[in-house]
């Protein structure tokens, strides 16, 4: 619809009629207008997958959905055409869901390695981040889907993230953390932007006039809408006056009538609201949700394209960090192969929280080495456990909800749970049934005990929750509830009880649920798990293993239980005996191959003995095909790292610094490195990770020769000569830095600036072509507010990490500045 004919729209609307598309409806959609015949636009989570809204289990539950890659691995991809045809097919996946808006992607930086969200984040770096957010973006909204930029801004930890001020000083925001959403903006031109939870600099980002109009509207000219993270609006006429377009979710708490107050009172002018409004029926018109004729059932469409490209997509991440003596890729034999590890048998396919999806199915790295060898082959052992909560209890559960908190009465709603996973946004139940604030549920369901022994019973939960094993209290999380650092910061901290249990017998399990209103928490929510533990024993079952093979794989790392939304890690230990287990294995076969699982970096005690070693992240639900096809040489590790891996925790950024530094203190997390996170922090210390950023081995070599850098003085284009040195075709990702060699500011000793990703046959040769703008020489002049370049040398540098640098030249620059 022509723009003029949305003004004529917007001003035929009422003022209760305006405010009424500026707040949702309820968890994932906004309020119609039959009158005007104004259609829903409906929303859904990302970024991995589209889960859509059906469910009674509220997050955590929906119809099933393609599960592609994590951020992560997609930044570790470094593939800019990949993630276009990532954001091309989510778009296809919400379509499917009846939404029309994806709540993608997340681009908040890798400040410290133990954020809890990492694995939803592409990179460390803003370049990378920003150029794969626009393809992202580009291939969601060329197909009609607006895609939600998120989280603006600051939000690099999930410790106290509703409430924390992250205080950033505006030159490290404006080069590092505000880059993507910049990019976003001017160069995909994004529909839709998310603000965080978090406060910046003291103020909440969802009420931030500074970010949300100087920055984003009136230095960018961004015209689409802002939202809030669910439940991140704190009032009303400052949000709606510092350019909060959206409210989310529904029912409103700070909008409709408050509004419309707000507007007689004079504390938000009618101009204010329809401008709000008139962004919203822009969005909308976009979309195709104004007159929607999208059908509202959801659907799981298995399509085998998607397949195929998250199974290629898998690969694409996939770092090969070590591989002497060329062990790698595996060639096929008569030979035994050990399969070992908690991640053998587990499909680790995503990271946790809001991303969660139900996939259409889930390829464990056993699966897909079975599919390829035939189990007979294969020699398996679990050797030792990594979760963090007891492994989730799954079977039919009935549910009965009762509109009180003592169970009182006959059920007002009966539902049937698969698992004993739930979070439920507010309202709960279908229907509006009961009370949000008060209500209970009483779960039951059994559990047949496959070993003997001492069971371990653990629950948490935002609410209080009591289980039952035959009638007898085993766990109670409801006596001493208090909210710990689970469910996005509003559960306990898990409760474990114990009893013995006998192989083969089956158990009456019950949950009692109830609502804790004193706390006022955003959700109510449980979990509970049951396991047995594993011994020495298990460690030497799985040498064994180890030792009567030909080769041993060992699959260790975390899951979405550690790698989430709502909690950071402790630090980068593999949990549990992992540490162990890999020691020795190793001691036990030299032919053993480590495949890591994890959303982030970790420590790696035993890396000087391990031969190979690949990080595959949580890389969809074709897992276990992507890590075989790798393996075996039926596709590249194409993969190269876009996090540093620190050698120890003290050793990045934000290690040993003091809390103030991180985790925060009194309420305050102080960015005191500036700029100097990921690599560029190794280099200005000289303190050498594990494994530098942009590292990653192939399974051919590359060699860069014949560097040329032309420069007009303001802008410059670099060429460098690539060629494949190996026996076998291959792929590499071409990186250029930049360098101010004398600048009158502190600057990194060298800067991403420009990157490609190129597949090469076997003793092929190609010219690549490197184009640097103004801005990418550049410094943000904070006391003038604007971007500049000084007159100097500046160095180019071209190579393969960012500490393997194979050719470099220096150019000279002219004085300029530039609007911000």
């Amino acid at each position: 619809m022509a723009d003029n004919h949305l003004k004529e729209l917007v001003d035929q609307l009422t003022l209760e009629e305006q405010v009424s598309l500026l707040s949702g409806q309820d968890l994932w959609s906004l309020n119609a207008i039959e009158r005007l015949d104004i259609g829903s636009l409906r929303v859904t989570d990302g970024p991995n997958g589209a889960r859509g809204a059906k469910g009674s289990g509220g997050l955590l539950e929906g119809a099933p959905a393609a599960s592609f890659p994590v951020g992560i691995s997609i930044g570790a991809s470094w593939d800019v055409d990949l993630a276009e045809e990532i954001g091309a097919a989510l778009a296809d996946e919400v379509m499917t869901k009846g939404a029309h808006v994806l709540l993608a992607p997340t681009v908040n930086i890798h400040r410290s390695v133990t954020n809890g969200r990492n694995f939803e984040c592409h990179s460390e770096d803003a370049e990378l981040t920003a150029k794969l957010a626009c393809a992202y973006i580009k291939g969601l909204q060329d197909k009609g889907i607006s895609a939600t930029i998120k989280h603006f801004a600051g939000n690099e930890s999930e410790i106290e993230r509703t409430t924390m001020s992250s205080e950033v000083d505006e030159r490290s925001l404006r080069e590092v953390y505000l880059r993507p959403f910049e990019d976003a903006v001017k160069l995909a031109d994004t529909w839709g932007i998310m603000t965080s939870y978090n406060r910046l600099n003291g103020t909440f980002t969802s009420e931030h006039d500074w970010l949300l109009e100087d920055v984003l509207r009136g230095d960018w000219g961004y015209q689409g809408i802002v939202m809030s993270d669910w439940y991140g609006s704190h009032s009303t006429a400052e949000t709606v006056n510092a350019g909060l377009d959206l409210e989310m979710p529904g029912p409103t708490r700070d909008r409709g009538d408050k509004l419309v107050t707000a507007v007689e009172a004079g504390e938000v002018s009618r101009e204010v609201v329809r401008k709000r409004a008139l962004t919203m029926l822009r969005l909308l018109d976009k979309t195709g949700a104004l007159n929607s004729t999208r059908p509202k059932q959801e659907l799981s469409v298995d399509a085998p394209e998607h397949r195929a490209l998250i199974r290629k997509a898998g690969s694409a991440g996939a770092v090969l960090l070590k591989n002497e003596g060329a062990i790698l890729p595996l060639k096929e034999t008569n030979g035994k192969v050990a399969v070992i590890g908690p991640n053998a048998k587990i499909a680790q396919i995503m990271g946790g929280g809001s991303s969660q999806i139900t996939p259409h199915y889930r390829v464990s790295p056993w699966d897909g080495l079975a599919s390829r060898l035939g189990e007979e082959q294969l020699i398996y052992a679990q050797g030792c456990t990594n979760h963090r909560f007891e492994p989730l209890w799954t079977c039919d559960i009935k549910a009965d909800y009762f509109n009180n908190q003592d169970f009182a009465g006959d059920p007002v709603h009966t539902d049937v749970f698969s698992s004993a996973e739930v979070v439920w946004g507010l309202p709960i139940a279908e229907g509006h049934v009961t009370d949000p604030n008060r209500f209970s549920v009483r779960m039951s369901g059994t559990f047949k005990a496959e070993k003997s022994g001492l069971h371990q019973f653990g629950v948490n939960s935002a609410g209080y929750l009591k289980l039952f094993v035959d009638d007898e209290l085993v766990v109670d999380a409801h006596t001493d509830w208090e909210i710990g650092h689970t469910f996005f910061e509003e559960g306990c901290d898990p409760v474990v009880g114990e009893k013995a249990l006998v192989a083969g017998l089956s158990y009456a399990i019950r949950l009692e649920f109830v609502t804790n209103e004193n706390a006022k928490l955003l959700y109510a929510a449980f979990r509970a798990g049951i396991g047995i533990g594993l011994s020495d024993k298990d460690i030497l079952d799985a040498v064994q293993a180890a030792s009567e093979a030909e080769t041993a794989l060992v699959f260790v790392g975390r899951s979405g239980e550690w790698d989430t939304e709502g909690s950071d890690l402790q630090d980068i230990t593999l949990p549990g005996r992992q540490n162990e287990l890999v020691s020795a294995v190793l001691k036990a076969n030299p032919r053993t191959i480590v495949v890591l699982q994890t959303g982030g970096p970790i420590e790696m005690p035993w890396v000087k003995d391990a031969p190979a070693i690949l990080q595959a992240w949580y890389p969809g639900q074709e897992c276990g095909n992507a890590i075989t096809d790798v393996l075996f040489g039926d596709t590249e590790p194409g993969g190269r790292l876009s996090q540093t891996f620190p050698a120890t925790w003290v050793g990045n950024p934000t290690g040993g610094k003091g809390d103030e530094v991180y985790p925060g203190k009194d309420g305050k997390v102080l960015y005191e490195e500036g700029v100097f996170i990921g690599y560029r922090h190794y280099l200005k210390t000289g303190i050498k990770p594990l494994f530098p950023f942009g590292f990653g081995l192939s399974y051919t070599d590359f060699d860069l020769s014949d560097m040329s850098v032309v420069s007009n003085g303001t802008k410059a284009t670099a060429s460098v000569t690539l060629t494949n040195t190996g026996k076998r075709a291959g792929s590499t990702v071409i990186q250029l830095y930049v360098g101010d060699v004398q600048a009158s500011v502190e600057r990194p000793m060298r800067e991403l600036k420009a990157f490609k990703k190129v597949s090469l046959d076997a003793g092929e040769s190609q010219c690549i072509e490197l184009t640097l703008s103004e801005r990418d020489f550049a410094f943000f002049d904070t006391a003038n507010r604007l971007w500049r370049v000084e007159q100097g040398e500046f160095t180019v540098e071209v190579g393969l990490s960012s500490t393997d640098i194979r050719c470099c030249e220096t150019i000279q620059m002219e004085a300029m500045t530039m609007k911000p």
